[in-house]
């Protein structure tokens, strides 16, 4: 139960610094939002440090550095993919493949469910593409090379959970700090590499570094709820985080929160249950 809850933390987190990263990109170029995400992540996990602990040796080295990669190559392959659309065929494709793959992670590290949580998963995946699916050109369809895309972010998520997950258990919050200082070497290398394209836009420096916040949150609950429960469950829990993301959007921005995504809703919190009775 405390996995669960961890798990549906993380979620939350993951869905609100997504909210704030997406505002304030419209501001300015991604790449800008980066530059002070990045860094604000960075510190959040080194203020961590002192309270959760955190020991390096080689595997937390290592699979701190491929957690980092993989998010770097998330973030970029993301909104690559966002960018060429349509949104509402491609971001449930991503949020699939970030769940499924950590679940079969699990699976074959031999992690097994229970009647009601064999249930739960395949409704669960389901809630993650209902709530993942906004409201676009439902009649267009989307390119093979998008598509790729897709499924190039959903495995680069899926693989840094796994990375994460992989990190061995008395590390404390030393992945975390490995995996955010390569990822935000990484962006900020691509940031100087692309200055000239980047524009005169200064960014939203607060809602900037409270998106890295969140996600240095979203993390650290992820590690703990993965250290504390099974990776089949805890993964698909976090690929809901979508719904965070769409609760903001309706109550700051007053967007309206479509059909498929209330059942959406309905179903996780049906697959939810079946977790927690599990």
């Amino acid at each position: 139960m405390i996995a669960l809850l961890l798990a549906l933390g993380s979620s939350l987190a993951y869905g609100c610094a997504d909210f704030l990263g997406g505002l304030g990109a419209r501001r300015a170029h991604v790449l800008r939002t980066v530059m002070i995400a990045a860094p604000a992540s960075l510190a959040v996990e080194l203020l961590l440090w002192p309270l959760l602990g955190a020991s390096f040796n080689a595997a937390v080295l290592g699979w701190g550095a491929a957690s980092g990669v993989a998010s770097a190559a998330a973030f970029a392959l993301l909104y690559r993919t966002l960018a060429i659309g349509p949104m509402n065929v491609l971001s449930p494709v991503t949020a699939l493949v970030s769940a499924a793959l950590p679940v079969a992670a699990g699976l074959l590290q031999g992690e097994h469910l229970a009647a009601a949580g064999l249930v739960g998963l395949p409704l669960a995946l389901v809630a993650v593409v209902l709530v993942s699916a906004g409201h676009g050109a439902g009649s267009t369809r989307p390119s093979s090379s998008a598509l790729l895309l897709a499924f190039g972010a959903g495995t680069a998520i899926a693989l840094q959970l796994i990375c994460l997950h992989q990190a061995p258990a008395d590390s404390g919050v030393a992945p975390l700090i490995v995996g955010r200082a390569v990822s935000s070497a990484i962006s900020l290398a691509a940031a100087g590499l692309m200055r000239r394209r980047l524009g005169s836009e200064r960014p939203a420096y607060a809602m900037s570094a409270a998106a890295g916040a969140l996600d240095s949150v979203a993390n650290l609950l992820f590690l703990l709820a993965a250290r504390g429960g099974d990776l089949t469950v805890v993964a698909v829990i976090v690929a809901l985080y979508p719904a965070g993301t769409v609760l903001l959007a309706r109550g700051v921005l007053a967007e309206r929160i479509h059909r498929g995504q209330l059942v959406g809703l309905g179903t996780a919190a049906v697959a939810v249950s079946l977790f927690a009775v599990t």
